[in-house]
């Protein structure tokens, strides 16, 4: 099968905080380096696990300017319409097309269950960049699971490149597949990711990702080469790390960035907090994994 220049696997990025919550920018740049250094088609600035509601305006256009800088030439998108007016919103799109990203992301905004409404929402935002445009079903604004039909309306338009499907739902994520055209529905459930890609889905854009992207590259790269069976089994090595990271994300993935070699502090602006306890097992997890050549 031929993959378009959009799909594949877009890397999540986290923040990284100092102790009085300020974001610590230097970690970051070694973070945004790091994941560009597995060689994922696209990172993920400004995101559900970048804490992107808990940031300002400037914190998030320095976050997408820095992913840019330290990239290493992997395209970035990044997320423009969290502002609550119309103004701003296009301000932030014309603010993250100054940083230089590759592709904007739109929030499905807590329209979904008003289907008119999103459809005129969306395409007319996205009369205002020339850039492609994700749209994400982010769950921190409900209702945000958008219906295959407005999807199939939306990529009509011909403006938008793909959709992060977080249905959780095999079903579901089938109806936006039929309508994808051109597009890419990108999977955000790890238990369907394989079964996704098998019926059409064309990539992953997962909160693992944001400490075990060689994995995922690894699988994409498998999968596209028709080595189905290699895929699998590193997909079962991503169930695992996705079950090691699901209680306590976004900090267990941030601490085990930090076993990893990058200087995280496992704290976030939301006040979750990770546990000696949870601290145990993540490490655990790391030793087998890193002893077994997994990570």
């Amino acid at each position: 099968m031929q993959y378009n220049q959009f799909a594949g696997v877009y890397t999540l990025l986290l923040t990284p905080f100092n102790e009085d919550l300020s974001i610590d920018y230097k970690t970051y740049e070694e973070y945004v380096a790091w994941q560009a250094s597995f060689r994922p088609q696209h990172l993920f600035a400004v995101c559900g696990s970048s804490e992107m509601t808990a940031l300002t305006r400037e914190e998030r256009i320095k976050c997408a300017s820095l992913a840019v800088k330290n990239s290493g030439g992997v395209p970035v998108f990044a997320t423009a319409n969290l502002e609550a007016s119309h103004s701003d919103e296009v301000e932030e799109i014309k603010a993250l097309e100054q940083q230089g990203v590759s592709g904007l992301v739109f929030v499905t905004k807590g329209l979904c269950d008003r289907p008119d409404e999103q459809f005129e929402y969306l395409s007319s935002l996205a009369e205002n960049t020339s850039l492609p445009v994700m749209l994400y079903e982010f769950p921190g604004m409900r209702p945000h699971l958008m219906d295959a039909s407005v999807y199939g309306r939306l990529v009509g338009t011909g403006r938008f490149v793909g959709i992060k499907d977080t249905t959780c739902l095999l079903d579901k994520i089938k109806e936006k597949i039929a309508v994808q055209g051109d597009s890419n529905v990108l999977q955000a459930n790890i238990p369907f990711l394989f079964d996704s890609w098998k019926e059409g889905a064309r990539g992953v854009v997962a909160t693992p990702t944001a400490c075990g992207a060689d994995l995922f590259v690894r699988m994409w790269s498998e999968w596209v080469s028709g080595n189905e069976e290699a895929a699998e089994k590193t997909y079962w090595q991503i169930i695992n790390l996705d079950n090691a990271i699901d209680s306590g994300f976004n900090v267990s993935a941030k601490y085990l960035c930090k076993l990893r070699g990058i200087n995280f502090r496992p704290i976030n602006r939301g006040g979750l907090t990770i546990s000696p306890a949870r601290m145990r097992s993540l490490k655990a997890y790391y030793d087998w994994a890193h002893y077994e050549g997994i990570l």
